[in-house]
C-alpha cells in the first residue's frame, strides 16, 4: 500500500545577484511512491536538495509545483501523522531526558500522568532507561540523538523523516544507532525516510536507496536492497552488501563530479 505519493514536485528559490535576481531550481520534477512500513534511503551529493525534498515532505515548505499526497490527501502544511529528526542537536538543554521526550505531548495537552507513561515506555524502547533524570550536557551524543528520536516516536507518527540523523558521529556510534533503529523500526512498523550522505549507512538501513542528481535535484536511480531482514552490523560484512554499495556508488559518482564542478564555476 502507498502512504506517499510524490509528483511532478519542484522547489524554486530567487536568489539575488549583483545584477538582478534569479531563479535556481533546487528539486526538479521529481516522482516517487512510498509504501506504508517501507524504509527508504535518499543519498546525493551536497547541495542536491535532500533536505528540501525532506522539508517538503514535512510540510514545513511549499513545493513551486507539483504535489505530495499522504494517505491520500494532498498535504498542505505540517501534518499529524509526520514527525522529524535533524542532524543538528535537537534537545533542550533545559529538560531532563524525560522532560525532552515528553515535550511533543505536552504541546498537544496531554494528560501528564498519560504522556509521562507513555514517554517511559519511548524511553524503554530506545536503550535509556536509567537516564531519565539526566541533562543533555550529562549524555553523549548518541545518547542525545537517542532522546531526539524517543521524542518523535512518543508522537506516534506513522511517517518519521530524519535528515541525516547521525551526520555528526563517529563511525561506530553511527553503526550501533544505525542498527538499534531497525530494532525500532522492525517492533513499531513506521515509515520511514531517512537522508544521509553515507552510502554505507544508506544500504545498511534501507529497503530501496534513491540515488539524486546534483542540483537541480531529480530521481536519478533507485537501488532496491535485497539483503535479508532482520539486519545486524554483521551485514557489513557480506558480499552482496559490498556489491550494492558498488552499485549505488557508481549512479552517485557522476553526480558528485557535477556537484563539484558547479561549486568550482560558482566560487
Amino acid at each position: 500500500m502507498t502512504i506517499i505519493e510524490i509528483r511532478n514536485l519542484t522547489k524554486n528559490y530567487v536568489v539575488n545577484s549583483a545584477r538582478c535576481p534569479q531563479v535556481v531550481a533546487a528539486v526538479k520534477e521529481v516522482n516517487l511512491s512510498i509504501r506504508q512500513g517501507e524504509f527508504l534511503a535518499i543519498i546525493g551529493p551536497s547541495g542536491c536538495g535532500k533536505s528540501t525534498l525532506l522539508n517538503m515532505i514535512g510540510g514545513l515548505i511549499s513545493p513551486s509545483a507539483g504535489e505530495i499526497m499522504v494517505e491520500g490527501e494532498c498535504l498542505k502544511g505540517p501534518h499529524p501523522k509526520i514527525t522529524m529528526v535533524f542532524q543538528e542537536m535537537s534537545v533542550f538543554p533545559w529538560r531532563t531526558v524525560l522532560e525532552n521526550v515528553e515535550f511533543g505531548l505536552e504541546v498537544r495537552g496531554i494528560d501528564k500522568k498519560v504522556r509521562r507513561r507513555k514517554c517511559q515506555e519511548v524511553i524503554n524502547l530506545v536503550g535509556l532507561k536509567g537516564f531519565e533524570d539526566r541533562y543533555p550536557h550529562e549524555l553523549s551524543g548518541g545518547m542525545n540523538q537517542r532522546v531526539a528520536i524517543a521524542r518523535a516516536l512518543a508522537l506516534e507518527p506513522h511517517i518519521l523523516l530524519m535528515d541525516e540523523p547521525f551526520g555528526a558521529l563517529d563511525e561506530q556510534t553511527r553503526l550501533i544507532l544505525g542498527e538499534e533503529l531497525l530494532r525500532i523500526w522492525g517492533e513499531l512498523g513506521q515509515t520511514i525516510i531517512f537522508i544521509t550522505h553515507n552510502i554505507n549507512e544508506a544500504v545498511q538501513l534501507a529497503d530501496r536507496v534513491v540515488v539524486m542528481s546534483a542540483r537541480p535535484g531529480m530521481v536519478k536511480k533507485e537501488v532496491i536492497v535485497d539483503l535479508p531482514r532482520p539486519r545486524d552490523t554483521s551485514v557489513i560484512t557480506r558480499p552482496e552488501f559490498t556489491a550494492l554499495v558498488g552499485k549505488v556508488w557508481a549512479e552517485l559518482k557522476e553526480e558528485s563530479l557535477k556537484a563539484l564542478f558547479y561549486e568550482y564555476i560558482e566560487g
